[in-house]
């Protein structure tokens, strides 16, 4: 068991039968009244953040989180096949799951597939990607030192923006939580 003082960004503790993680928290003090700790929590599960308060020595039970490389296989439909690189065991994730970050995944892509007390939960994706540029309109030449952008098409078919000097057949760096380009390489 665990209590508030041991919260830290990152912990997932046990709330309502279910998991959550602890995105931030604040102990709170008023003249007063007896100390609480202010906390921001995300359901595993759906994804839902809540705020909640919870009285100085409130006990959880501590959740044991594993981390395992996983391998993306293909998509199918509305379903994402991946493969459990110690097991071998194949997973599906509905893609409603994976949001925006289902748009980053290619073929034989490694991930982390994240199991809360034995069972699988959730897909994470790596940071950030290295893409190939299917197509984009060409640079003119000089346009390396201008910060300028312009809409490149990677091969996974999601459209980011580029520098001007980024030209087909280029691999690219993208960060998988923004979308934004971090480098040519």
């Amino acid at each position: 068991m665990i209590s508030t003082a041991d919260f830290h960004k990152g912990l997932i503790i046990e709330f309502n039968d279910q998991p959550f993680e602890i995105l931030w928290f604040q102990n709170h003090k008023m003249a007063a009244e007896e100390a609480v700790m202010r906390v921001k929590i995300r359901n595993m599960y759906n994804g839902s953040i809540v705020e909640r308060t919870f009285k100085n020595g409130e006990r959880f039970r501590d959740i044991q989180t594993e981390k395992r490389k996983n391998q993306f296989l293909y998509a199918d439909g509305d379903t994402y096949h991946f493969m459990d690189m110690q097991t071998y065991d194949q997973l599906e994730y509905p893609k409603e799951k994976l949001g925006e970050s289902a748009q980053y995944l290619k073929e034989n892509m490694e991930v982390e597939a994240q199991y809360v007390d034995g069972k699988f939960l959730l897909i994470l994706l790596p940071s950030s990607v290295e893409l190939k540029v299917t197509s984009t309109v060409p640079g003119i030449k000089g346009d390396s030192v201008s910060n300028m952008m312009k809409p490149a098409t990677l091969e996974t078919g999601v459209e980011v923006q580029v520098p001007l000097f980024v030209k087909e057949g280029d691999t690219v760096r993208v960060d998988t939580r923004t979308g934004d380009y971090l480098a040519r390489l």
